[in-house]
């Protein structure tokens, strides 16, 4: 029996039509999945972004979740992160079809680190990048031909684009610095953790989820701590500049990293953000209008200057 895909993720079938095609298939994709691999739905399906996450039970009664994820490179990767952690600070995959782009995982809480106090997600967060950052499969894409291409884009950028060009020329010299340093790659990072990419588990009390990884520099890890969970930054007391360092300097001090090079990948990855964002098709639908997301952009690069 086909699995019923939510109706919000089947509305991402106007991203266009490879994505409505994908969709179309998608329940019996699950379904074939669910039998083939003895799984009983055990709830709801959900989904992120990129993923319909269904809870299951084994055949042995276990609870676990099956993840089926459009197709795209970092979904093809993440299987590979996953198998070269086992478990350790992160979730445990049970089993993959990497063709499929399905995996099976162990079943985590609901509970994230959206709801705990900042600077104490930070911590938490600090604490997980020294479990995650191990030598890294040699499989994967490398940061530093990532930041390489990046940085010629963004030095394409015209000279009138809603963005400081100071901090456009500032991004692109960093990159190029940073695509020629042999210290980029190496180290397998997740490249997209967050406050909504810890669950609680059983196992350990905090594990990181949904990977993008490449073979990188840990420094580069720091950046998505401080873009997300931003109303909680605007409602601060503290304001949104201070609330940015806090975060900033609190991954930095417990992870044990090098400041200046994680502010310089912090301002990469901010102008790169703001890149994308001007990159988007129009026909793309964004959370956040773009004005405003370019301003976040260029706050939080200035905020670890200052």
């Amino acid at each position: 029996m086909p699995v019923v895909v939510p109706a919000s993720f089947l509305g991402y079938a106007a991203r266009g039509p490879a994505w409505a095609e994908w969709l179309d298939r998608l329940p019996a994709l699950t379904a074939g999945l669910l039998e083939e691999w003895e799984l009983v739905e055990d709830g709801p399906a959900m989904h992120g972004y990129a993923a319909l996450v269904v809870p299951v039970r084994t055949a042995a009664g276990r609870p676990a979740v099956l993840k089926v994820s459009w197709p795209h490179w970092e979904a093809e990767l993440e299987h590979l992160a996953l198998q070269h952690w086992h478990g350790r600070g992160a979730v445990q995959l049970l089993r993959a079809d990497p063709r499929r782009l399905a995996l099976l995982l162990e079943r985590l809480h609901s509970e994230d680190l959206s709801e705990v106090w900042d600077v104490e997600a930070c911590e938490r967060v600090g604490e997980l990048y020294s479990r995650l950052h191990v030598p890294a499969p040699p499989q994967l894409v490398t940061l530093s031909s990532c930041v390489q291409r990046w940085s010629a884009e963004l030095a394409a950028l015209p000279r009138d684009a809603p963005v400081p060009r100071r901090l456009v020329e500032q991004a692109v010299a960093l990159g190029r610095d940073l695509a020629g340093d042999g210290r980029t790659d190496g180290t397998l990072v997740h490249t997209d953790l967050h406050y909504e990419n810890v669950l609680a588990g059983d196992r350990e009390p905090w594990l990181a989820i949904d990977p993008k990884p490449l073979s990188g520099d840990p420094h580069y890890e720091v950046a998505p701590m401080l873009w997300n969970r931003w109303d909680g930054l605007a409602s601060a007391p503290r304001g949104v500049r201070d609330g940015i360092r806090l975060r900033f300097h609190t991954l930095v001090d417990v992870a044990g990293l090098d400041e200046g090079r994680a502010r310089d990948w912090v301002v990469v990855r901010m102008l790169c953000n703001a890149l994308w964002r001007l990159q988007d098709p129009p026909s793309a639908r964004r959370t956040t209008p773009t004005g405003e997301y370019l301003t976040r952009c260029v706050t939080v690069a200035k905020a670890v200057q200052d």
